[in-house]
């Protein structure tokens, strides 16, 4: 069994230097292409997509943190209160759970490693990791793990995905407890049968990374993304710790039971690799343009990889490696979605970067399947649908 390998909390945090997939989405061909008029954003429509917060109805939102940009300009803003206790300002700038966003930079630091041939590809991930599965699995790529169409089933969790592990937010899952609890349920469907979308796979892949590495997920992922493109306000928590430190607003997640809870404090240890991720909207935006400008990622690479969807023998694949394909009224996208209790954050771009978006929601049903009212709006009036 692989040990993960721990590192010292002031590697993991770079100073000085959600969520299954976007619900509604309709699949095309990735061979279309929109070129958008260096337009500039809309402001009045943004602005009107975040107005009335805070909202503390059934699908409603204490904050939204929004950051528009591409060639006609670019708008931020915010809107709503950092608590709901004094009702104060939303800090614009705060930081925030990025949620299933963690993947994109979880990719991409296998993607790097495949180009300084560290990593095959086509590899089988028994090879690199023995004994991680049992001899009832199928050889499993690495490309498979990337493009969620491993087979694998869901590890265990520390509560259902509605926020109901509240009780629990103080408990901690480690990686290996996870994939062993994934390897006992057996496997859901032959290695590149059928996409589906979890977060088993890119745990997986955080064990990938420190056993190639000989270093610590975090520490790589600090060192080949978040330094080299100025992220200096994302991190991930020092193991266990269920904090977000440095400047934030509260989250808050209502209960089945019709309680709205403080979720801001949650420890998150069970999504690792795969959602543990604690950012702003400017460093996800520094992330965004970073990685279609072919700063993170060789472009020959990306393209192959990431703005690729995977053949499948059932049904239609929506994710590529990290990123998921997004069709809508002609405008295409590549984004990814993310969520945790409290909240909610996507982001967002046209193939050829003419408008990129970034927002984070502080959705009281951050953990639910359909879209929050208040991300559609925002939607809607980054790219004109």
């Amino acid at each position: 069994m692989h040990i993960r390998v721990r590192t010292a909390c002031a590697a993991l945090v770079v100073l000085g230097l959600a969520a299954g997939p976007l619900a509604g989405t309709a699949a095309a061909s990735p061979a279309t292409t929109v070129v958008r008029e260096a337009a500039g954003p809309n402001e009045k429509a943004l602005r009107d997509a975040i107005d009335n917060l805070p909202d503390v109805s059934d699908k409603g939102a204490t904050a939204a943190l929004v950051r528009v940009g591409g060639t006609g300009g670019s708008w931020h803003g915010s809107s709503g209160v950092h608590d709901l206790a004094t009702r104060r300002a939303a800090l614009e700038h705060g930081r925030f759970r990025a949620g299933s966003t963690t993947k994109v930079v979880t990719a991409a630091v296998v993607l790097q490693l495949a180009a300084q041939g560290k990593v095959d590809l086509d590899g089988h991930i028994q090879t690199y990791l023995p004994g991680l599965l049992s001899d009832d699995f199928d050889p499993i790529t690495v490309r498979q793990l990337l493009t969620f169409t491993s087979g694998l089933k869901p590890g265990i969790s520390l509560g259902p995905e509605d926020g109901e592990g509240f009780e629990n937010r103080y408990k901690t899952l480690t990686p290996e407890e996870v994939v062993a609890s994934s390897v006992a349920e057996g496997r859901a469907f032959d290695p590149g049968k059928r996409q589906q979308y979890g977060n088993i796979d890119y745990t997986v892949l955080g064990m990938l990374i420190e056993k190639v590495t000989n270093d610590s997920y975090e520490n790589q992922a600090a060192k080949r993304i978040f330094k080299p493109l100025d992220m200096q306000d994302t991190s991930f928590p020092c193991g266990p710790d269920p904090r977000i430190h440095g400047p934030h607003n509260r989250g808050y997640q209502r209960l089945t039971d019709g309680r709205i809870v403080d979720a801001t404090e949650w420890n998150m240890s069970d999504r690792w690799a795969a959602g543990d991720m604690i950012s702003t909207t400017a460093d996800l935006e520094r992330l965004l343009l970073g990685l279609f400008r072919g700063k993170v990622v060789p472009l020959p690479l990306l393209k192959q990889e990431m703005l690729t969807l995977p053949k499948v023998e059932e049904g239609k694949a929506t994710m590529s490696a990290g990123l998921q394909y997004y069709e809508k009224d002609g405008v295409v996208l590549w984004l990814k979605s993310g969520s945790r209790p409290g909240y909610r954050t996507l982001i967002a771009t046209t193939p050829d970067l003419s408008r990129t978006l970034v927002h984070s929601i502080n959705a009281i049903d951050a953990k639910s399947v359909a879209m929050n009212p208040v991300e559609e709006r925002i939607l809607r009036a980054a790219f004109g649908f």
